[in-house]
């Protein structure tokens, strides 16, 4: 069985679960995130470390001693991928670093980033109440109640 096959047959038994209302409604995604989550981890041998509020993310090269806070804005490289293994966006496609203020950006990112150094590099998995929860993303693109990944590399902060 692929991986989108078993993805997909979680998604559907957490949202039968869900008494018969439809998937993305006003639920708590939280334990059918973290399962997905887990069996991620599971499947690509990946031991990362969680935050309070459910944020995974490992840390591959820590960086300087300059840490952004949740108010910085900071120039990254990303990508941003499904459990799946899909990318929905990434800076090194475009083929240039983006800049935010961390203030506006999903919070999974706000609380994810201040735990890079300058020149870090790393990934963040962010359950969906951190990312876009039960509404998904305004342009369409990350469904409701979806967990997300991305590979980050902080180049500067200001």
């Amino acid at each position: 069985m692929t991986w989108r096959i078993k993805l997909f047959s979680l998604l559907l038994a957490s949202c039968t679960l869900v008494t018969f209302s439809s998937c993305g409604g006003d639920e708590d995604p939280g334990p059918a995130n973290e399962e997905l989550l887990q069996q991620f981890f599971s499947e690509n041998n990946i031991s990362p470390q969680k935050t309070a509020s459910g944020l995974y993310y490992v840390i591959d090269i820590p960086g300087n001693d300059t840490m952004p806070t949740r108010s910085s804005t900071v120039v990254v490289h990303y990508e941003g991928f499904f459990l799946n293994g899909e990318i929905f966006d990434s800076s090194i496609e475009r083929g240039a670093p983006a800049e935010f203020s961390l203030r506006a950006v999903i919070p999974g990112w706000t609380e994810g980033i201040p735990l890079f150094g300058k020149g870090g590099k790393g990934s963040l998995y962010v359950p969906s109440q951190l990312g876009y929860g039960t509404a998904g993303s305004s342009s369409g693109i990350i469904p409701p109640d979806t967990p997300i990944a991305f590979n980050i590399e902080l180049i500067d902060i200001k």
